[in-house]
């Protein structure tokens, strides 16, 4: 069993009628920017008892661009017991068809982003600096590549634990 899509003007119609929007995205994703009235309740943390407060409502689940919820419909439909919706396009639709969001800009960069940003001035400046400096340098690159490989694989991501006790991800 999958989830239908619907449209952003199809959701917010239905919550005018009382839908429940779930927010399927990580806290730090959800703190940064999302739909006015969604719920945050993170992908890997879904279960029917954190959803036992739908009371026969629709449920409409979402994240940033609709890739996480549709290659997760089938665990969604199972953990609902009323009918459900994934949000087509995710919130990059619902911004697109200028629906309403809470931002706080001043809440850091998604975890992700974060890595990404690390690891790609890391092992640029492994280049630049095995380039300019010492070819031992490209040993840096190597190293950001093989955690990135390591993180792929294994869902652990060192730089991710080591990014969470920063200052300005301490809230």
């Amino acid at each position: 069993m999958s989830l239908p899509n619907i449209n952003p003007g199809e959701a917010s119609r239905l919550i005018q009628e009382g839908a429940v929007v779930i927010d399927i995205r990580g806290a730090d994703e959800y703190a940064r920017e999302h739909i006015q009235v969604a719920k945050n309740i993170p992908l890997d943390e879904l279960s029917p008892d954190k959803l036992a407060f739908v009371n026969h409502q629709k449920v409409i689940f979402h994240c940033r661009s609709g890739m996480r919820t549709s290659a997760n419909a089938q665990r969604l439909a199972e953990v609902v017991k009323t009918e459900a919706f994934i949000l087509a396009g995710g919130l990059d639709a619902w911004k697109k068809a200028q629906q309403p969001v809470v931002k706080d800009s001043s809440q850091p960069l998604e975890m992700q982003r974060q890595v990404q940003i690390g690891a790609g001035f890391l092992a640029l400046t492994g280049c630049v600096l095995g380039l300019t400096i010492s070819p031992k340098f490209h040993y840096l690159s190597g190293f950001i590549g093989a955690g990135l490989l390591l993180a792929g694989i294994t869902g652990f991501c060192g730089m991710a634990k080591i990014l969470a006790h920063m200052p300005w991800n301490k809230r």
